[in-house]
């Protein structure tokens, strides 16, 4: 039982990370006039998703990126995982971490300037 729960969260994860993947690129797509197919998301869903259950591979066990996040966001106070924590994670690695942080600032912009529309 408790292993059909676990793939059920798996694919309720792969899922959140399909429509995340997917928002990003359609996002970029319409800001650089271009076009993605579904087959390119879901690829680049696979690799991202490959590259989080890889992390063996690279002798930093599967559990320590959520187990760090987990722990920033603890240490922090907060019961939820952040952007800021995810920044965190990504530090050792500037090109990462700037593509991230660009992500970020833009949506928080974009947050900004829509909530000044409305008021």
């Amino acid at each position: 039982m408790a292993e059909d729960e676990n793939e059920d969260i798996q694919e309720r994860l792969k899922a959140a990370l399909w429509f995340a993947i997917g928002k990003m690129v359609d996002e970029e797509s319409m800001r650089r006039n271009r076009n993605a197919t579904p087959q390119f998301i879901g690829a680049l869903t696979e690799m991202v998703w490959a590259q989080i259950g890889q992390s063996c591979a690279l002798n930093i066990p599967e559990e320590n990126v959520a187990i760090d996040l987990e722990s920033f966001s603890k240490h922090a106070g907060r019961t939820t995982v952040t952007t800021d924590d995810v920044l965190l994670l990504a530090r050792r690695n500037q090109d990462l971490h700037g593509i991230i942080k660009e992500f970020v600032d833009e949506q928080k912009a974009a947050k900004v300037t829509k909530g000044k529309g409305r008021a």
